[in-house]
């Protein structure tokens, strides 16, 4: 009889994780739904397009999945940012590193900002966790063009796994980590799991929200 597979690539560790998202996901998502109606009713009177955001991503096995948000960037965002990148060279470099902006024109002033910093904007994925789309902790559903980033072999480690809502990475550098940190941090996740590294996570999320460390 073989050793099992480490971590999440062990089909029994991945059915006790979905347990797991559901017993916590569901009250999660209930408790969370005054939040979400209070926040979707503002970003509606800002009058900046509606109050929620989705956005195709990859999935578990390769599948495509549309991942929910609060809005928090004008609609006309990426033609925004494809004009900023080309008129700042230093904002363009380190978009390359990052994938990410520490100053982003596309995002609402205010409101969107607020929205990012705290990663409450992220509150409707509960409802991708109670779809099975996703996990309470993964690696993150990435764009398309920041999973282009990555090495196949990296992006085939990914697939095996459902993306999650907060991982190792974002508890540990967040927006401070460039690619390699991220492909370091999803590798050792996925392939050392437990419950008790979820759980880890999971209470590690809520001081780094409220401290908003790292946070662009």
């Amino acid at each position: 009889m073989g050793a099992r597979p480490p971590g999440l690539l062990d089909a029994r560790n991945r059915a006790v994780k979905r347990v797991i998202d559901y017993l916590l996901g569901l009250p999660a998502f209930l408790l969370s739904l005054p939040v979400i109606a209070f926040f979707a009713l503002w970003i509606k009177a800002t009058g900046h397009g509606s109050a929620f955001y989705s956005q195709e991503r990859e999935g578990i096995d390769g599948t495509r999945i549309r991942v929910w948000k609060l809005r928090t960037m004008y609609p006309d965002a990426e033609a925004t940012l494809r004009r900023y990148l080309d008129e700042n060279p230093e904002a363009d470099a380190e978009w390359q590193r990052y994938c990410k902006l520490r100053n982003d024109p596309r995002v609402l002033p205010g409101l969107g900002s607020f929205l990012r910093r705290t990663s409450l904007d992220e509150l409707p994925q509960l409802w991708n966790v109670l779809r099975g789309d996703m996990s309470l902790v993964g690696p993150r559903p990435y764009p398309d063009y920041h999973l282009d980033r990555f090495h196949p072999e990296f992006r085939a480690l990914r697939r095996s796994v459902l993306p999650g809502i907060t991982g190792l990475w974002q508890v540990t550098t967040r927006s401070e980590g460039g690619l390699d940190v991220q492909q370091a941090l999803d590798t050792r996740y996925i392939l050392g799991w437990s419950i008790w590294l979820d759980l880890v996570i999971l209470l590690r999320t809520i001081p780094c929200v409220l401290s908003r460390r790292g946070a662009w």
